[in-house]
C-alpha cells in the first residue's frame, strides 16, 4: 500500500499547525511540528531510509565556501532518490504537505529546481558525526525525523541562529538549540538562518532524517557550491 493515500496514513492528520507556530517560524526562522508522522508512517519510512541508505556516501571534509565547517556524516542527495524511491518524492509533493508548508510560510511553498537538493537523506551515526555550521541556498527546509539520539545530552541537535549576520553569529553568543523526537518535524527559514547539528555524543546513537527544500515565487536565487559538494 501506498505510504500516502487518499486518507494520509503517513501524516498525522494536517489541520493547521499548534497555534503560533506561523508566528514563531517568522520571528525565530524555525516552527517545531512534533509528531508530524504517524507511527505507521514512520515505520515505513525508516524501512525505505534503511533500503536508500545502501546507495549512500560517506562524507568527511571542511566545508570551504561554509567558513570550513566540518561535515562527518552520510548522505544521499535527491537526484539517486529520484531513481530509486517513489515514496520520498511523493511526499515531497504532496498536497496535504504543500497546504500545510504553506499556511505557515504565509505564500504558496513551491519545489526547488536542483534535483540534487530537493529531498535529500542525512545520516549522523557514528560518535562525533556532525552537520556543521551553514546556511541554506533555498528559503525553506522540512525537516523530517526518522531517527533521533534518545535525549539532549547524546547531542544531534539544531542549533541555530535567526537572521544571521554570519555563521559566526552560531559561536559569538548563546543561539538556541531544540532537541526532536523520530516522527517529528521542524520547519526552518534556512537561507537567513544560521544553523547547524550539535555533534553525536555517544557511540550508538543515530540521527537521521529526511531534508526538504522548498521556495517560494517571491525568493531571490541563491547558488553556493555546498549542496552539490555534500549530495553530487
Amino acid at each position: 500500500m501506498s505510504l500516502l493515500s487518499a486518507s494520509n496514513e503517513s501524516l498525522r492528520p494536517l489541520h493547521p499547525a499548534g497555534e503560533g507556530t506561523a508566528d514563531r517560524l517568522r520571528a525565530e526562522g524555525y516552527a517545531p511540528l512534533p509528531g508530524l508522522l504517524t507511527a505507521a508512517g514512520l515505520s515505513v519510512l525508516r524501512d525505505e531510509a534503511a533500503r536508500l541508505q545502501r546507495a549512500a556516501r560517506r562524507r568527511d571534509f571542511a566545508m570551504d565556501c561554509m567558513d570550513g565547517s566540518p561535515r562527518h556524516m552520510t548522505t544521499l542527495g535527491g537526484h539517486v532518490i529520484a531513481e530509486l524511491s517513489a515514496l520520498v518524492p511523493e511526499l515531497y509533493a504532496d498536497e496535504e504537505l504543500l497546504a500545510l508548508l504553506s499556511g505557515l510560510i504565509g505564500e504558496k511553498a513551491l519545489p526547488v529546481p536542483d534535483p540534487v537538493e530537493r529531498h535529500v537523506l542525512n545520516i549522523l551515526h557514528r560518535q562525533g558525526d556532525t552537520h556543521g555550521a551553514h546556511t541554506d541556498d533555498y528559503p525553506f527546509a522540512l525537516v523530517i525525523f526518522l531517527e533521533a539520539p534518545a535525549s539532549p545530552e547524546e547531542g544531534g541537535l539544531l542549533e541555530y541562529v535567526p537572521e544571521a549576520a554570519s555563521l559566526r553569529d552560531l559561536t559569538a553568543g548563546p543561539a538556541r538549540t531544540a532537541h526532536h523526537h523520530a516522527g517529528d518535524a521542524y520547519l526552518l527559514r534556512s537561507d537567513t538562518t544560521a544553523h547547524r547539528v550539535t555533534p553525536l555524543a555517544r557511540t550508538g546513537a543515530r540521527r537521521t532524517v529526511l531534508n526538504f527544500a522548498y521556495t517560494t515565487s517571491a525568493a531571490a536565487p541563491r547558488t553556493t557550491p555546498s549542496a552539490h559538494r555534500l549530495y553530487a
